[in-house]
């Protein structure tokens, strides 16, 4: 959880294009729905300019930032941005306001929003082992944009009249209950064609080759992918898998391009070292400085809190927020940050809202911290009012915001389970939380060779030997070279 109110990026973006699709499909369905594609020539459904496609993807793009968060490392980032820079200048559409951003998600996943807006996350980047492997998903993502993938995907679902889906997305009953609903129409939504998929494979082929990478590190790209997302995931966003189709059929599709194309006409460049030392030191899955849970206790270092959730409750720790939903999907538990300002004014503005009435007041403090809470009611347009427990607790500068809520009939089954999980909002004070450190990445030039098991005896790492094979692109029982640069993790531990 970090200090602003963000919204999910998938959904967000979506809604975002959902939305301006309802309101541009009677204008743009009359005035003609075809365009010429840049990438094949051939005639394109486009019901959006290239003008409102970049406008579309630069508003995205501001709520992906907000919601996910750009990684601190200006080096990392800048060189990221010159790779996937020099690839779309050469590509069909070279005069759009290109964007490369490194986001902060251990997810193993690469997207790219319309208008030519691209994004690596932090996660993938720890998994390659080459920069000709970055360049490969670069290029696939620069591909979906230059072929106009969303617009079209868009321009259809506009024709399919999916204002009721949109209206999912915005309601305001998916977007209380912790966005578990969200994520699954947000992933949807991520999903291209098959069609579109081998497009973008065979557009990031060609640009990669006309680069000078060697294409065959493509392969051995979606090779790591897949074993990747076998062992399991765990970032806000999903892994490449849930988002791209199964690559089966891409390899073979992809080794039989390289083998048509001919040695002599393939580009060599593979760069693993610069590549490596441009990801030493990267935070590598779930970073703990933000926050995480043993058990059913959520404990925050950078801010310095703890809070209990009720067991058994599904739980989830996002940018804006932290949650627990009931098993049934009936009740949820949130806290948030209001920012600034006082628990009073926070309390005031909250129960002051007009859909809002306040209840019984509950207590004063909260933790031995100055605390405003109260039951109270939220009417809805339909089905049943929701009930719940509102507190807004002063620590310092900071205001948080602590809501347990379900509906009317069920409140009274849930209030004990609300009035705990609120009440233990406490102040973090044992070393032991506030000290954990993340994992991260840590080269090691070898002495000597050796195989990847003896490596991991000699360098131990806080991952297990299958990961670690994983993200150095090998297999456990490999041999490795003398002088060789290998990956491993340290740090980590949680008490």
């Amino acid at each position: 959880m970090k200090s602003s109110h963000r919204l999910n990026p998938t959904v967000a973006t979506m809604a975002r294009l959902l939305a301006l699709g309802l309101v541009l499909a009677p204008v743009l369905v009359g005035a003609g729905s075809c365009a010429t594609n840049p990438v094949t020539g051939k005639s394109q459904l486009a019901l959006i300019s290239e003008q409102q496609e970049i406008e579309l993807g630069r508003q995205s793009h501001q709520e992906v930032l907000a919601t996910m968060g750009a990684y601190d490392d200006p080096d990392l980032q800048a060189y990221v941005d010159q790779i996937g820079q020099r690839l779309a200048k050469a590509s069909e559409r070279p005069n759009l306001p290109w964007t490369f951003t490194v986001i902060d998600d251990p997810a193993v996943n690469a997207f790219a929003l319309p208008g030519g807006f691209i994004y690596l996350t932090r996660g993938i980047l720890g998994s390659m082992s080459s920069e000709a492997e970055m360049v490969s998903v670069l290029g696939h993502e620069i591909g979906h944009v230059t072929a106009r993938h969303a617009v079209e995907r868009l321009s259809k679902a506009q024709l399919a009249n999916l204002g009721l889906v949109a209206g999912m997305i915005l309601s305001p009953d998916v977007r209380e209950y912790g966005g578990l609903a969200q994520t699954g129409l947000g992933v949807l939504f991520l999903k291209f064609s098959r069609d579109d998929e081998r497009q973008a494979d065979d557009l990031g082929f060609r640009y990669m080759n006309v680069a000078g990478y060697d294409p065959h590190e493509m392969v051995e790209m979606f090779r790591i992918l897949d074993r990747v997302s076998a062992a399991g995931g765990g970032g806000r966003l999903p892994d490449w898998l849930a988002t791209h189709p199964n690559p089966g059929d891409r390899i073979d599709r992809l080794q039989q391009g390289i083998a048509k194309t001919g040695q002599a006409n393939l580009g060599t460049v593979v760069d693993r070292r610069q590549f490596l030392q441009q990801v030493d030191g990267i935070v590598y899955g779930q970073n703990p400085r933000e926050g995480y849970f043993k058990g059913a206790t959520f404990y925050h270092p950078e801010l310095a809190f703890q809070l209990r959730f009720p067991e058994g409750w599904t739980t989830q720790n996002r940018r804006d927020a932290v949650l627990a939903v009931s098993p049934n999907q009936d009740a949820a538990v949130t806290l948030s940050l209001e920012g600034g300002g006082s628990a009073q004014n926070a309390a005031q503005k909250f129960f002051g809202a007009q859909a809002i009435r306040s209840g019984n007041p509950w207590r004063s403090s909260i933790g031995s911290l100055p605390a405003v809470s109260s039951t109270f009611a939220a009417s809805r347009d339909q089905g049943e009012d929701l009930v719940g427990l509102a507190a807004f607790v002063q620590d310092g500068d900071r205001v948080y915001r602590l809501l347990g809520f379900t509906t009317q009939s069920r409140f009274q089954g849930y209030s004990g389970a609300f009035e705990a999980s609120v009440g233990s909002f406490g102040q973090l004070r044992d070393r032991r939380y506030l000290e954990v450190e993340p994992k991260r990445i840590d080269l090691v030039r070898l002495p000597s060779a050796m195989t990847l098991r003896r490596f991991a005896e000699r360098y131990p790492s806080t991952i297990d030997l299958q990961t670690l094979a994983i993200i150095n692109g090998t297999d456990e029982n490999a041999t490795l070279q003398k002088g060789e640069l290998i990956k491993r993790v340290t740090g980590g531990e949680i008490p």
